[in-house]
């Protein structure tokens, strides 16, 4: 009995936390809508109207992608795997953090999803949810912490700051 009545406590402190959360972020709890939050204001994101917007989540407002629509992701780990929708985008915007259930980001990805889509085609890849994707793939797309060298995007100090409040 006393683990049900900890968990109970926990569950109306979790509620309390993630109410001051939707009030923050305009949008509910749920860990994508936190992390299309968090891209906005680091990445300079216009979001949607509406958090169920067909194929994208948002357009980039300023810098070298600017007007360019983005998909925002937040896994606990971006090396199981990605969901990549049937309804078109320019970017896959990937923020990934280890495995447990902490809450961190440890690792951002950008993919221009037409270079994506054509290698994951060629390689005879299913394309949806959970799509599997390559170490490699991950690697070259990589913006944070190391960016790769074939990266499609250069992170500013600005960026790479407030992206360690996660960390």
């Amino acid at each position: 009995m006393d683990a049900l009545t900890e968990l109970a406590a926990l569950l109306a402190e979790r509620a309390r936390i993630d109410v001051d959360i939707a009030r923050l972020t305009g949008r509910s709890a749920r860990p994508g809508d936190v992390g299309e939050f968090i891209a906005a204001r680091i990445f300079d994101i216009e979001l949607a109207k509406t958090a169920v917007q067909a194929g994208y989540d948002g357009r980039f407002s300023s810098g070298p992608l600017t007007g360019r629509t983005v998909n925002v992701k937040l896994y606990g780990d971006a090396y199981a795997g990605i969901d990549l929708g049937t309804h078109p985008c320019d970017y896959y915007l990937v923020l990934s953090g280890p495995s447990s259930t902490r809450f961190a980001i440890t690792g951002v990805y950008l993919f221009d999803t037409e270079q994506l889509t054509a290698v994951l085609r060629e390689r005879g890849v299913k394309i949806g949810i959970a799509t599997s994707i390559r170490r490699a793939d991950l690697e070259a797309a990589r913006i944070y912490p190391d960016p790769a060298p074939t990266a499609a995007f250069t992170l500013t100090d600005v960026h790479r700051k407030l992206l360690t409040l996660f960390s």
